[in-house]
């Protein structure tokens, strides 16, 4: 029999798209389901407020590979953005050979082969402490002839709203406290990078670096760069873009230094959509729809964060004419979005859509209970719309990383 992953079809169910779905500019029901679609007219103006982000300071702004990494929008990515940065060998590699630029290396501990593998690919490598450093520097050296080394370092100031998120929450193994420091930094030592923020606006930032200056500010002047991290929602409608510009810029006229951004889910934001297709609607107290995808295998941190994700045409519980909660259909008994409502009932083979769910969905996806990994889709709202299928899953996927 001839495996037909994410092929509505094989479901026993004909796709519809219901009238609110009109508005995404391409056709959800001419997706696969389960899908991720990617619109590249929402990417484009994403990159459109980089570039004059970048223009207006100077700055240098990398793609966090651990957010986003579709390799496929790559081309039009690196139009606006320096390079990635790489958490991994594996990152390392697919930012080395398929983005081009810069690529900036960073994990909270490596061990010889990582080092041996990643620094040759990397531009610019981090260590997050002094006895990692004292390890690896000299190997990286070697191994890559004008390595840019840095420290991450700890402000010990937390923006976090998440603690599951929070870099500088208590006993956080990630960033060098500066009691470790000492009065030196290490020789060689040509960057430093911080992180405290997810998904924040301009002023926690301004906040951070008042924490960072405090303690780490006479280094700076003897440094290259500062990496001022990710979680900078610049991308966000309502997000103070000319706070971040004026406090970049002081910044880089204070210390002589080059600035990096890092807003891996900044880039994507809003940009991706997760297609799904009704398959059973039961009364439990209340209707619920079951769908063929599964949270904790597409939408992990709809758990891990935790969040309700938004839907596409739907409203509040009580908003709209019927109310039901979207359930996935793994056997995990929390294997729910959330409650929602929609102008009329659901039913077998009708489309849901997931929004903005390009960032930490694909890089996250796993195959608990054998489900199938959604497709990986290409749409251009602005040009016609059509639905391109990139990549689809089936049985050797979830077999071959098994054994």
């Amino acid at each position: 029999m001839t495996d037909t992953p994410n092929d509505p079809a094989a479901q026993g169910a004909a796709a519809s798209t219901p009238a609110s779905l009109d508005g995404l500019g391409f056709d959800a029901a001419a997706a696969p389901s389960p899908a991720f679609v990617v619109d590249r007219a929402r990417l484009r103006a994403n990159l459109e407020v980089i570039s004059g982000f970048k223009a207006r300071t100077g700055a240098r702004v990398l793609l966090a590979l651990k957010g986003f990494a579709m390799h496929p929008v790559f081309p039009m990515l690196r139009e606006v953005l320096d390079g990635v940065c790489a958490s991994s060998p594996h990152e390392a590699r697919l930012g080395a050979e398929d983005f081009g630029g810069e690529v900036h290396g960073f994990a909270a501990a490596y061990g010889e082969e990582h080092v041996r593998r990643m620094a040759p690919r990397c531009s610019h490598m981090l260590f997050n402490s002094l006895a990692q450093w004292d390890r690896f520097a000299g190997q990286a050296r070697q191994l890559r002839e004008g390595i840019h080394l840095g420290l991450r370092v700890n402000p010990e100031h937390s923006e976090g709203h998440t603690p599951l998120y929070d870099p500088c929450a208590p006993r956080s193994r990630l960033g060098i406290r500066l009691e470790e420091l000492g009065e030196a930094l290490p020789p060689g030592c040509r960057g430093l990078h911080f992180h405290t923020l997810c998904e924040h606006n301009a002023d926690a930032l301004v906040r951070t670096l008042a924490a960072f200056d405090e303690k780490f500010g006479r280094f700076v002047p003897d440094m290259d760069y500062v990496n001022f991290g990710g979680g900078h929602h610049l991308t966000r409608a309502d997000y103070d873009l000319d706070l971040l510009e004026r406090t970049v810029a002081s910044f880089k006229e204070r210390y002589g230094v080059d600035v990096y951004l890092e807003p891996g889910e900044a880039v994507a934001l809003n940009a991706g959509f997760l297609v799904t297709r009704v398959l059973d609607v039961v009364e439990r107290g209340g209707p619920i729809a079951i769908l063929d995808t599964a949270v904790p295998a597409h939408m992990p941190d709809v758990i891990e964060m935790p969040y309700r994700p938004p839907v596409v045409g739907a409203g509040e519980p009580g908003e709209k004419a019927w109310t039901c909660r979207l359930a996935g259909l793994s056997c995990l008994a929390g294997d729910q979005a959330g409650d929602y409502s929609f102008d009329a009932p659901l039913k077998p083979g009708d489309t849901v859509v997931f929004a903005d769910q390009a960032h930490y969905t694909m890089v996250k996806t796993n195959t608990f209970n054998g489900i199938d990994l959604p497709a990986l889709c290409l749409a251009d709202s602005e040009r016609g719309g059509e639905v391109e299928v990139v990549r689809t899953f089936g049985y050797g996927d979830f077999r071959g990383r098994l054994g």
